[in-house]
């Protein structure tokens, strides 16, 4: 805790803070919000790091800061920020100028958006209201159900939006940076700053084992050469008992989506989906269709298996049973 004080103990460290607990910021544009030079930037960042009251996410070519998650780091820091008041003049213009920075974000996504959305509300109008999908995910992952959430494919970052307020921390993965920047200024524009966007691949998740408790790949595996590659990625960093939700297309022959619009898989059937998640070593559940026209919405879930403790073998059970007549004979004798 010292450190860390020391460590924000200085005008322009602390000024950081403040802009750190309202987005995620490169350097780049800590630059542009300063006024000051990249390489003292990056040093007061790489003392923060250190201090751990910041987290360094990179995102392809570029590095992205942002208040640390979790822990006494994320206690003190938040503390630390909420303390300055926001009407002092320097913090007042830091501000002023992290709404330019967000302003020049959202123009970016808006044009990646209009450019791309005539192909999104074609086949939007093939199936259902996403409403009605989105009521579907609420029910299947109640609050206080799930502390830790990952969002495969998070695109607009919609997914983060409607489940991020009923869990502690989310995390959207998304290969595309343009999609990133997409759900960066919706999420900001939520006001959610318990989630955050990594740039990565489905197949390699820069995840540990047994991380989160719950997975949503909504409608990503259209789009994947190997969906069980996928799904057995996902079920690796699943903690025991965690939950998996897919949301796809059911089997269909709409041809055109395969030629205009990247589809690889045109829908699944319910047997294959429920093979690559046993296949994984996930228990299926339930499957659940939302039929459209002409497009049939399929949402499948299985969970992580608990481990099953082994039962002891008549040797092993004999050799305890000798071993504790040893530790208790008082005579010291077998």
């Amino acid at each position: 805790m010292l450190a860390a004080l020391r460590a924000v103990a200085e005008p322009t460290r602390l000024r950081l803070l403040v802009l750190f607990a309202r987005a995620e910021l490169t350097v780049s544009e800590v630059t542009q919000i300063l006024g000051q030079s990249q390489p003292r930037v990056s040093r007061h960042l790489k003392l923060l790091c250190e201090a751990g009251l910041l987290d360094r996410l990179r995102e392809g070519s570029s590095v992205f800061y942002r208040l640390a998650r979790r822990g006494e780091g994320n206690a003190l820091a938040s503390l630390l920020a909420g303390l300055v008041p926001e009407d002092d003049p320097t913090v007042a213009l830091d501000l002023e100028r992290l709404q330019q920075i967000r302003s020049s974000r959202a123009v970016a996504a808006a044009a990646y958006f209009r450019a791309n959305a005539e192909q999104w509300d074609r086949i939007r109008s093939l199936y259902i209201d996403e409403r009605e999908v989105e009521a579907a995910l609420l029910e299947l992952l109640p609050p206080g159900e799930v502390s830790e959430l990952l969002d495969i494919g998070t695109g607009t970052g919609r997914i983060l939006e409607i489940l991020a307020p009923r869990v502690e921390h989310a995390i959207g993965i998304d290969l595309s940076r343009e999609m990133l920047a997409v759900a960066r200024v919706n999420l900001e524009r939520a006001n959610l700053r318990n989630c955050v966007l990594r740039r990565g691949d489905m197949y390699q998740l820069a995840l540990s084992g047994a991380s989160v408790d719950a997975v949503v790949i909504h409608q990503v595996l259209h789009y994947a050469e190997r969906p069980g590659d996928a799904i057995r990625e996902a079920a690796r960093v699943l903690r025991a008992g965690g939950r998996l939700v897919i949301v796809d297309f059911a089997p269909h022959a709409l041809e055109f989506l395969r030629s205009e619009h990247a589809h690889i898989w045109l829908g699944f059937a319910e047997e294959e989906m429920l093979g690559w998640c046993r296949a994984a070593g996930l228990e299926p559940g339930r499957v659940q269709y939302l039929p459209g026209e002409p497009l049939t919405v399929a949402i499948w879930t299985a969970r992580r298996r608990a481990p099953v403790r082994p039962a002891l073998g008549a040797v092993e059970s004999a050799e305890r049973m000798g071993a504790r007549a040893v530790q208790i004979n008082p005579t010291g004798l077998v």
